[in-house]
């Protein structure tokens, strides 16, 4: 005998986007099999871009390029099997792909003042939604930009741009099918500001004046390519342009003055885009001489209860003459009045002072004269003591290397025992090389803690180091030791180290905190930078970089947190690695708004919702439609992964009052509900007929059963409502039965049977997955029977 054919592979429901390929197959177990295959009932002998294979057992139907109109249930037989799956067609928002590339990769340039359109063409399922935003903000219509719309595209018009329409610019097309977002850059290019002020007098002579200024805050888009100075004479009308400068050079030097006349300078920026306004300075007058600099600050010679000597160095500046001597002034410290030592000039560079205070503290400070006058005053001196001198201080103690690097050695000590170190003021730290026998000073003042680093140190190299301790008597006993410099470490190119721990894209609930460590090797240590879409963090935003790691930390997330973050390790010699992330911050969305009911087709209910306010910056919320039949009754849902603002239901039976309720969900769960107040219903009508008597009785009417539409396929999701419906025609009316998988459902309360004049209908509330399966409508009377079927498909939520 000849084995029966069975299905090893069934054939499944797909879901495939407008314009891809499909395909579906099933596999039985036997060749000579040739089978046929269905599409909504009807075989399928040819349709334009179908093709129908079988190499060996698998049976094949192949979908070239899929469009609405292969949207449909398919079926299989052959032999003794059966097999049916549903092809479901998406069609999202879609952009030209080389349209798409441009926008997103090249950025959108106008010259200021310049009229911007920026058109997008799409295709997808009506009714597609357009909104475009800048800055995470919905942009909305004023006098300058508009948005507009239509079914094949949606344009971003600015009247007049300006620089601050610059940005990082979104568009979002949404459907029923899917979100399309789209990233693009407007950049508006205009001439610079003016140079940052103010102008500063760098030095002023009776021959020459110099000037200096800051770059202009905003270049305009365009690098600053030259700065033009001009001056004007006080007390004349017309600008003398005096010269230029390269971008680089933000100093002016001019010879271009006479002796004790006053000016006006002003600078201007000037880019490929243009010349800036002006930048202009205070009077400006050239001074016949110049008076001396100030000198460094004196230094403590020695200190007794009757005098104290300072000496000082002569200062770096000059003046426009020789220095003819210096005035000396004292202040008693914490005061600010300073009172003169000496009222004509000293030559000397050190000077005695007796007639102080015993006991009080005194600061000294020191200008220098020559024939303009007296030049600045020195910085203070050291406070000092008028006081006899102590004992020096002993030797500090536990002098040692705390750590060490190529470059670099940090000394710790303690200070000198007490009976030696009461009053110590600070200490000195010096320094000689192997092949050196001169001790330099490490630090130029003394240092009143008890650690130092000693810097810029040669790598494999012996050096000498020692500590003393200060005190009004001066330096104390030197404590010493020496010091090898270890060569560097091997240079080990910057590499991130990213494995499974850390993510590329980030889900965080607003009001979590934003944590993310990332590793990385690096010798010697990297400079690690840390960007936001490019541009710098948020001042919310802490790094911490130690140990072989760097953290971004940003407590109670924010929408603006949301975007690309970017860290870059990077080392001296320019190589670099970067890594970088999506962080998206959301939360459940909060509720749609009020709900309204509308009647647009006869026995149907179109609900019509306004959008949850967190649909602005969530692009993953849906709806979900749920509807129950009383106050009390149990909610069912009849709409699901809805991505517009409204949902028709059709399933509407006569004399039931019908309540409904809006969620707002994304992947963090759902929002609470919005409802309707009050009820929906549609009146149950009874049919007006009137009973004509027959005229003859002729002809014989009897006909038998026949269906005039007959049941169709469905899908149907888990917990909503299925409504089946066919016409009969027949005389006698005939009997109708409904069956599931050839059970009789006559009796099963679970359904509602209706006959209204020849529509039959069928009503599964709330569905499961064992209503799945094929119902069939058997139609007798006397003359005959006749019958339809159709499947029923249950889908799972997502």
């Amino acid at each position: 005998s000849v084995p029966r054919c069975r299905l090893n592979k069934r054939l499944l429901d797909i879901s495939v986007v407008k314009g891809e390929p499909a395909e579906l197959s099933c596999t039985v177990s036997r060749h000579d099999v040739a089978g046929t295959w269905f599409k909504d009932g009807l075989k399928l002998t040819s349709m334009e871009g179908v093709l129908l294979e079988k190499e060996g057992l698998v049976h094949k139907l192949i979908i070239t390029k899929v469009e609405d109109i292969h949207a449909g249930k398919y079926r299989f037989e052959g032999g003794d099997v059966k097999t049916e799956a549903s092809i479901f067609v998406e069609d999202p928002p879609q952009v030209d792909k080389v349209l798409l590339q441009n926008l997103t990769s090249i950025p959108t340039v106008a010259k200021a003042g310049q009229n911007v359109k920026i058109k997008i063409p799409f295709e997808g399922r009506l009714p597609v939604g357009a909104m475009w935003l800048k800055d995470r903000m919905e942009l909305v219509d004023d006098a300058r930009i508009r948005v507009d719309k239509t079914e094949t595209y949606t344009m971003l018009s600015i009247t007049s741009c300006e620089r601050k329409d610059c940005g990082d610019y979104k568009v979002r097309l949404k459907n029923d099918s899917g979100v399309l977002e789209i990233n693009l850059k407007l950049m508006v290019i205009d001439k610079p500001q003016p140079p940052a002020g103010p102008i500063k007098i760098v030095e002023s002579s009776a021959n020459d004046i110099t000037i200096q200024w800051k770059p202009p805050k905003d270049d305009g888009g365009k690098p600053v390519q030259r700065y033009i100075v001009e001056s004007l004479q006080v007390g004349k009308n017309d600008w003398v342009t005096l010269g230029e400068t390269p971008r680089s050079c933000t100093t002016f030097t001019t010879n271009k003055v006479e002796q004790d006349m006053s000016y006006y300078f002003r600078v201007r920026a000037v880019s490929a885009e243009g010349t800036s306004d002006a930048l202009e300075s205070d009077e400006v007058k050239a001074v016949s001489k110049a008076t001396p600099g100030a000198p460094d600050p004196p230094e403590i010679i020695s200190a007794s209860r009757d005098a104290i000597t300072i000496s000082w160095k002569a200062p770096r500046k000059t003046g426009s003459s020789q220095i003819v001597g210096y005035i000396v002034q004292k202040r008693k410290k914490g005061t600010m009045i300073w009172l003169p030592v000496n009222s004509v000039p000293i030559a000397d560079k050190k000077l005695k002072m007796t007639s102080l205070k015993k006991g009080l503290q005194y600061e000294f400070r020191v200008a220098a004269v020559n024939a303009a006058g007296v030049g600045d005053a020195s910085e203070p001196s050291q406070a000092v003591t008028a006081r006899d001198s102590t004992k020096p201080p002993g030797q500090v103690q536990d002098l040692k290397v705390s750590s060490s690097d190529s470059s670099s050695v940090t000394l710790t000590w303690n200070r000198p025992e007490a009976k030696d170190g009461s009053h110590v003021k600070g200490y000195e730290v010096e320094m000689r090389s192997s092949n050196n026998l001169n001790w330099t000073k490490c630090n130029a003042l003394p240092i009143a803690v008890t650690t130092y680093t000693v810097k810029g140190l040669q790598a494999e190299e012996m050096y000498f180091l020692r500590v003393r301790a200060l005190n009004d008597s001066g330096p104390g006993e030197a404590a010493e030791l020496e010091a090898y410099i270890e060569a560097p470490p091997p240079v080990v190119s910057p590499r991130l180290l990213i494995d499974d721990t850390v993510k590329s894209f980030l889900l965080i609930k607003a009001g979590n905190t934003i944590r993310v460590n990332i590793p990385f090797e690096a010798s010697p240590d990297p400079v690690v930078t840390w960007l936001k879409d490019g541009l710098s963090l948020p001042n919310r935003a802490t790094i911490n970089t130690e140990d072989g790691t760097t953290q971004l930390l940003i407590g109670a997330a924010e929408y603006a947190d949301s975007g690309n973050y970017t860290v870059e390790v990077q080392n001296g010699l320019g190589k670099r690695q970067t890594f970088s992330f999506q962080v998206q911050v959301t939360d459940i969305p909060q509720s749609p708004g009020p709900i309204r009911l509308e009647e647009n087709v006869p026995n149907t209910v179109t609900v019509i919702w306004e959008p949850s306010p967190s649909e602005k910056w969530e692009r993953d919320l849906y709806y979900t439609v749920l509807k129950c039949e009383s106050r009390k009754g149990l909610w069912h849902v009849v709409g699901d992964l809805i991505y517009t603002n409204k949902f028709t239901f059709t399933k509407l039976i006569p004399g039931r009052d019908y309540y409904f309720r809006v969620l707002a969900k994304n992947s963090l769960g759902a929002s609470g509900p919005s409802e309707t107040v009050k009820p929906w219903s549609i009146k149950k009508t009874k049919a007006d007929f009137q009973v004509r008597p027959q005229k003859y009785r002729g002809v014989n009417q009897n006909q038998p059963p026949r269906f005039l539409v007959p049941l169709k396929p469905h899908v149907v999701t888990t917990g909503s409502e299925c409504h089946m419906s066919c016409a009969v025609g027949g005389h006698p009316a005939p009997k109708i039965t409904w069956y599931k998988d050839s059970r009789d459902l006559s009796s099963d309360p679970t359904y509602f049977c209706t006959n209204d004049f020849g529509v039959c209908s069928l009503v599964v509330l709330g569905v499961t997955k064992h209503d799945e399966g094929e119902y069939m409508v058997e139609a007798t009377n006397e003359l005959g029977r006749a019958f339809t079927k159709a499947f029923l498909t249950i889908k799972g939520k997502n």
